[in-house]
């Protein structure tokens, strides 16, 4: 089995909480189906096309916080448009609230995560042409975090040839990606230097949509994960993917 990854890294991010209808919350790091629309845009698919193509029977996704991120919210002024006549917003503005992920220090951090990505047995022909675009920076549309405008870019591309499959049975895992909440009896946490920046969240995550257009999430995805971009130590069951490059280490799970 093979993996890649690659890091996307970007000013501010924005991955709007598909509940959210009034005010515009965000998740903290990406869900899958943001990853999915990240990889389709990079290989130059139509919106809303993808969704069965790249579904958690056909690939296999996965994401890291990279470095410590915190929430925030910010005030937008948008144009009030009342009626057909008005696309211009004479009247007036109206101002809505903004929650973005930024660096802990707005003027010298980022924000970074690493993705994750990987072949089913179905889909190993569409895994290799993604690949292929991230290696060699062929992107059709540039990427971005979450919103058109929180523009990104992708560094250190990975190939990890030496991956191994292990199946834990309620062990002690230090797990660089998120894991799955199910999976997960035991949280060890411990006071360290970056403590004030680490905090561990669970989140519950869109995974897939059904392939008609209309955005209707059919999987999810409850995942715990550190904000510090520090490891997360866990007693965990399931599957743990050891990934191996040079001197480097990787033990994920995917978003599945």
């Amino acid at each position: 089995m093979e993996v890649f990854s690659f890091d996307i890294e970007g000013k501010f991010a924005h991955f709007r909480k598909y509940f959210a209808n009034n005010t515009a919350f965000t998740f903290a790091i990406p869900p899958r189906t943001t990853i999915m629309g990240i990889i389709a845009a990079a290989i130059g698919l139509e919106k809303d096309s993808y969704y069965e193509e790249f579904c958690s029977e056909n690939l296999k996704l996965g994401v890291a916080i990279l470095s410590p991120v915190k929430k925030s919210f910010h005030r937008l002024n948008f144009l009030m448009i009342k009626g057909d006549s008005d696309f211009r917003g004479k009247q007036q503005h109206i101002q809505t609230p903004f929650e973005v992920v930024s660096g802990i220090d707005h003027r010298n951090d980022s924000v970074k995560y690493r993705i994750f990505v990987a072949p089913t047995p179905a889909n190993n022909s569409e895994y290799e042409k993604i690949r292929d675009v991230f290696l060699n920076s062929k992107f059709i549309y540039n990427p971005t975090l979450g919103t058109a405008n929180f523009t990104a870019s992708i560094t250190n591309v990975i190939v990890w040839n030496d991956v191994q499959v292990l199946h834990k049975q309620d062990e002690n895992v230090s797990l660089d990606s998120t894991g799955i909440s199910d999976n997960i009896s035991e949280i060890s946490f411990e006071k360290t230097d970056d403590f004030l920046f680490n905090m561990i969240e669970e989140e519950l995550l869109p995974a897939d949509f059904k392939a008609n257009k209309d955005r209707e999430v059919v999987k999810m995805n409850r995942v715990l994960f550190t904000t510090g971009g520090l490891p997360l130590e866990v007693k965990i069951t399931g599957e743990v993917y050891l990934l191996k490059y040079d001197d480097k280490e990787q033990r994920i799970q995917f978003l599945e």
